[in-house]
């Protein structure tokens, strides 16, 4: 029995010196300094596809912008939802239910359509003015449904991805629907690059400096490290998932940043005296795009966002556009005194949850990919 004790410790210390040993021995992750392309055309087909779709939709309602033409709206919903898989499969069930459907967002463009508006108050079903167009209420609905997309439909899709099992396939896809390549541009002008940066990746471009160390480059090096990990095997694992967790928190940075910049545009162009017209539906159109980014992230999985939905609530209720009620969008053309102000405070609230340093903050006023003629 004595013995039989023994030679039990004896077993434990040699297994727990083995596995010490083999910690011990595991090689640092070797990162490249470019992502591996090789494979990746072949696996993203999925991801070409849905990017193809939302590109035709906005596309389709671009058209509503121009003075007297007239959207369909079995042409806008068809557009949504076809393909296998189509962009509404990939969409959150909240987003998709306020986006489709009689009454909901692609309705209310159609409705519309080929009418003019005045930002003045709220009437008939609102129309183009200052070549944008918009509902009754001065929310310009193209913007929900593109940038609102890039959150509820694109970034859902790589949750579902990360949720998955992980291969080298998975980071390609990844990549792709984030809207980059692995050529890395840092930039969406197709002169400039052969595989310009599209949808989230282009706005991490204009976000970014340029300097290596920005948002685009920080999503840059975290892809890079996932693949790297999952091409390494399982002993990687750990690396793997701090390099997700930096694809994510990352990714809603830019989303972040992004709302900033169009605050700071839409301050800026209302804060003067005697604005135009063409001035109030530009700055109409840059609110548009800040609430069609930030609504977009709302039933996100709350383990894969760092905002919470009640975050999103408070901050949709700033830019008078609650999710569950009407919008008073154009008050902050007609009233912009008394308006405005809420927009400093959603620019504060973000650099807090963010925690965005001050000179974050005032960088985001700029395009920096039109900044720097890249």
């Amino acid at each position: 029995m004595f013995k039989f004790h023994n030679l039990s410790i004896f077993t434990l210390l040699t297994v727990f010196l083995l596995s010490a040993c083999g910690e011990k021995d595991k090689a640092p992750l070797r990162i490249p300094a470019d992502y591996d392309g090789t494979a990746f055309t072949a696996n993203v087909s999925t991801q070409d596809a849905v990017r193809s779709q939302l590109e035709a939709l906005v596309a389709e309602i671009k058209k509503g912008r121009t003075t007297g033409t007239v959207l369909d709206y079995n042409t806008l919903s068809q557009l949504y939802n076809a393909g296998n898989p189509s962009l509404q499969s990939i969409t959150t069930t909240y987003y998709a239910n306020r986006l489709d459907g009689a009454g909901n967002w692609l309705d209310e463009l159609a409705k519309a359509s080929g009418n003019t508006y005045s930002p003045a108050t709220p009437s008939g079903q609102g129309g183009t003015f200052g070549g944008y167009l918009f509902e009754e209420n001065g929310l310009e609905l193209e913007q929900i449904v593109e940038k609102g997309l890039f959150g509820a439909a694109m970034y859902h899709h790589a949750v579902t991805l990360m949720q998955g099992e992980m291969t080298p396939a998975t980071a390609d896809q990844l990549l792709r629907i984030f809207g980059a390549h692995p050529d890395f541009p840092n930039t969406p002008t197709a002169a400039n690059a052969a595989n310009p940066d599209k949808f989230m990746a282009n706005y991490a471009a204009r976000r970014d400096k340029n300097d290596g160390t920005g948002l685009y480059f920080q999503m840059k090096n975290a892809f890079i490290k996932l693949q790297a990990a999952l091409k390494a095997g399982d002993d990687y694992n750990q690396e793997r998932d701090e390099a997700l967790v930096t694809l994510r928190e990352t990714w809603e940075k830019v989303n972040a940043g992004t709302v900033i910049n169009y605050c700071h545009s839409v301050i800026s162009t209302l804060s003067g005296t005697n604005t135009t017209d063409a001035q109030k539906a530009s700055a109409l159109h840059a609110y548009g795009e800040c609430v069609g980014f930030l609504h977009g992230w709302r039933s996100l999985p709350a383990s894969y966002k760092i905002m919470t939905d009640a975050e999103i609530d408070e901050l949709l209720m700033l830019l008078n556009a609650p999710y569950d009620g009407v919008p008073n969008s154009y008050k902050f053309a007609s009233d912009p005194v008394n308006e405005l102000p809420k927009l400093s405070t959603v620019i504060s609230k973000l650099k807090a949850k963010y925690n965005f340093s001050d000179q974050e903050v005032e960088d985001f006023r700029n395009n920096w990919v039109a900044v720097q003629g890249r």
